[in-house]
């Protein structure tokens, strides 16, 4: 079974994606706004399914901050697409 994602996993995952430290990565933050384009969430998509996050692309598409995807996130932990 994979390792659970985490908050600090979260935030290290978007870090990696926009070259930042965790620590500068704001929830309140607009995907969009800090540069998060489609192909970098499929790529951070990818990497949460196979944590075992049953989302999809659209749902984080339709959300407007890292906060609200950090929610649907830990919400569907451990449940399958």
């Amino acid at each position: 079974m994979p390792e659970p994602l985490t908050l600090d996993g979260f935030r290290a995952d978007l870090a990696e994606c926009l070259f930042l430290d965790p620590g500068e990565v704001d929830l309140a933050d607009s995907p969009l706004d800090a540069g998060v384009d489609s192909l970098r969430i499929v790529t951070l998509l990818e990497r949460w399914q196979a944590a075992g996050a049953a989302v999809t692309f659209v749902e984080l598409a339709e959300r407007t901050t890292f906060a609200q995807w950090w929610q649907l996130l830990s919400e569907r932990q451990g449940r399958r697409t």
